[in-house]
């Protein structure tokens, strides 16, 4: 008994000396050592227990404390149980597990905000860091500080919450890029720039003082930053610039799954319809291992959506149609997947069938209709149905009172021709506007677009009333007054006459204007020409004579060649030869002298001379040696060949030859 003693007493020993030395494998192997003399040791099992979640064992540590229940206190090992459940991403069984403790230790506060992070919980997980900050003093303050500022960051680009001044110092890169961060979610795009470069800064300056560090691992630590300039580089419209950025982050491949993921979505994002290729290779950093536990959940739907997109834009329609069901699926409230499908059965012409799924949309979610009817609007007018599409945008209360939406309602039924229609909107909207917002400009802008609509398709009985209550709101409108009075003349001429009488005097009409220079001005239509002045011995012509036009002779035509101008013309000139009374056709027999078809280096005119045939004057004799009689003869035995007439080309395509294999190249 002395000896297992002395045996357990130097094992434990050796579990102390490799603890301070950080090598938690030998200590584990001591550890059992000493459970297999002392079983359900509280001690060893603890020991054992922190020695597997130093070196990763998460799920072996988690099996340890659920079969030892009994050995082990609750109280003891509930930070222990509670970490290993965070990183076997069993968030909500952490949580349970932390709210069970009766002591809240402050190692288990950074657990319990770090878990409400992941949760997305993020106003309780601030008030768990500030109570933190305030109530412990240790090395791990300016760590507390980065995760307060991540939160902040967070709640500033999911939840768009104005953020508190909590008086954080940017001192570190960390702190300088979660400042950035809460700059993008409130759309300072080119302070957020800044402070990214700022945060560059830091993060080079402190990496470079260690020297184990390469220049590798800080652009890999510099990874993150590039990407989220990329991303404001893309907001800006700066496409080119970002996708450079974005490929150079892709390129380092750093260990972040979620940062791979968000890149790679980003690419896809730029891309759209073009380049789809690239795209589909970029989906599969999307969908690596744990990047569903590295992002947040808007992160996560986004890039689900664009997988969706990335499908339809490729062809993939079964594809598509299976993400978008998922997706509306799990968020039976977002319009986006229902868009993506309606997308989908618009590309293969089934606009009925998308037009019933969108108001099938509409009548389970009115508050999210708006966005909706719009899009079947879009599809009524695709199809040329513009009535009812004027019907459905007239339906939507919270923007058929908006200027735009009259406008376009207005130009659709004047398209139409439906003038009744449109007057009956602007109506409405001015009934609207005057009792929320009377004298408003947007009120007295839509009486004036009425009235000058009404007078356009000669409504002035109609147009009376908006022109009165424009006048009245300025009488010195002269121009609103002279509508006013040319509408009355049709229908009372009493009133026309009485409102007459409010018009300016031409006297008061009469400024001072200089008539000349107004003629002589740029934008006079005619410019009076001043006359020249006498010259010398050039006397001025007598009266009318300067008036007259001197008309231009009209020349003669020029005849054809060879015409004789006495002869009757041919009256069947216009016709094709063919088609005339005198022609023959051509003569066959005869051939006609050409060039090059007679003996070979002579010409036509030469063979005449040379034909014995033709010479009556002396008999044919026989030519002697070496003469040049003989040498013609013999020219004239060596006839050059008829040319083969090539064939017509044949009316069959002809067949494409396939590629010769090449090397790495492919075909």
């Amino acid at each position: 008994m002395a000896s297992g003693t002395g045996t357990v007493a130097s094992l434990w020993t050796e579990v102390n000396r490799c603890g301070q030395n950080g090598d938690f494998t030998r200590a584990l192997k001591a550890v059992n050592k000493i459970l297999d003399v002392v079983k359900d040791d509280v001690t060893a099992l603890h020991c054992k227990i922190v020695c597997l979640i130093q070196n990763g064992g998460f799920k072996e540590a988690l099996n340890v404390i659920n079969t030892h229940t009994k050995s082990l206190p609750s109280e003891a090992i509930v930070f222990e149980k509670a970490y290993c459940e965070y990183r076997l991403n069993r968030v909500e069984n952490a949580l349970k597990t932390i709210k069970s403790a009766a002591d809240q230790s402050n190692k288990l506060k950074e657990l319990y905000g770090q878990v409400l992070y992941r949760l997305e919980r993020y106003d309780e997980c601030q008030e768990v860091y500030n109570d933190l900050i305030r109530n412990s003093v240790d090395e791990y303050e300016e760590e507390r500080k980065t995760n307060l500022s991540a939160v902040v960051a967070a709640q500033s680009a999911w939840e768009k919450v104005a953020p508190e001044d909590l008086g954080l110092p940017e001192t570190t890169y960390e702190l300088c890029y979660n400042a950035a961060c809460t700059l993008i979610g409130q759309g300072q795009l080119t302070e957020a720039m800044n402070k990214l470069r700022q945060a560059e800064d830091l993060c080079r300056r402190s990496l470079a003082e260690d020297s184990d560090v390469t220049e590798e691992e800080i652009e890999s630590e510099l990874a993150i930053i590039h990407s989220q300039m990329a991303y404001i580089m893309q907001l800006q419209g700066r496409t080119e610039d970002a996708l450079q950025l974005y490929n150079q982050v892709i390129k380092l491949k750093p260990t972040d799954v979620g940062l791979l993921a968000v890149t790679a979505n980003n690419i896809i994002t730029i891309n759209k319809d073009q380049n789809v290729f690239d795209s589909k290779k970029k989906v599969k950093l999307t969908n690596a291992d744990g990047v569903e536990y590295k992002l947040a959940k808007k992160q996560i739907q986004t890039i689900e959506f664009n997988k969706a997109l990335l499908a339809m834009y490729t062809n993939q329609a079964d594809q598509c149609r299976k993400l978008s069901s998922n997706l509306q699926a799990q968020n039976p409230g977002h319009p986006r997947p229902v868009l993506i499908q309606v997308a989908q059965l618009s590309r293969e012409k089934q606009h009925a069938k998308a037009i019933e799924l969108l108001q099938n949309f509409s009548d389970q979610h009115p508050e999210k209709a708006s966005g909706i009817k719009l899009t079947m609007a879009q599809l009524y007018l695709t199809q040329a149905h513009v009535t009812k599409a004027c019907d459905i945008l007239r339906s939507i209360e919270e923007f058929k009172h908006k200027q735009g939406m009259v406008s376009a309602l207005v130009t659709m039924y004047a398209h139409e021709e439906d003038i009744d229609s449109a007057i009956d909107v602007f109506s409405q909207s001015i009934q609207y506007y005057k009792s929320e917002q009377p004298g408003s400009s947007a009120h007295l802008s839509l009486v004036r677009e009425a009235a000058n609509f009404k007078l356009k398709y000669g409504r002035k009985k109609e147009a009376i009333s908006d022109l009165e209550q424009l006048w009245k709101q300025n009488t010195n409108d002269v121009h609103t007054l002279a509508q006013l009075i040319s509408a009355y003349s049709l229908v009372d001429p009493d009133k026309a006459k009485s409102l007459s009488k409010h018009l300016p005097s031409p006297d008061t009409m009469a400024f001072n204007v200089d008539v000349d220079e107004l003629e002589n001005s740029h934008g006079a239509t005619y410019v009076r020409k001043k006359a020249a002045k006498v010259v010398g011995e050039n006397l001025p012509k007598e009266q009318g004579q300067g008036d007259l036009k001197k008309k231009r002779k009209k020349k003669k035509g020029k005849l054809p060649k060879n015409c004789d101008p006495k002869s009757t013309p041919d009256i069947e000139r216009w016709l094709p030869m063919r088609e005339r009374s005198y022609y023959r056709g051509k003569k066959k027999g005869k051939k006609k002298e050409q060039i090059g078809k007679g003996t070979q280096g002579t010409t036509s005119g030469a063979s005449a001379e040379l034909d014995a045939s033709k010479t009556a004057s002396s008999p044919p004799t026989s030519p002697r040696p070496g003469s040049s009689t003989a040498s013609a003869s013999a020219a004239s035995s060596n006839v050059v060949p008829p040319r083969q007439q090539k064939p017509a080309p044949s009316t069959r395509k002809k067949q494409p030859q396939k590629k010769k294999k090449g090397g790495k190249g492919g075909w």
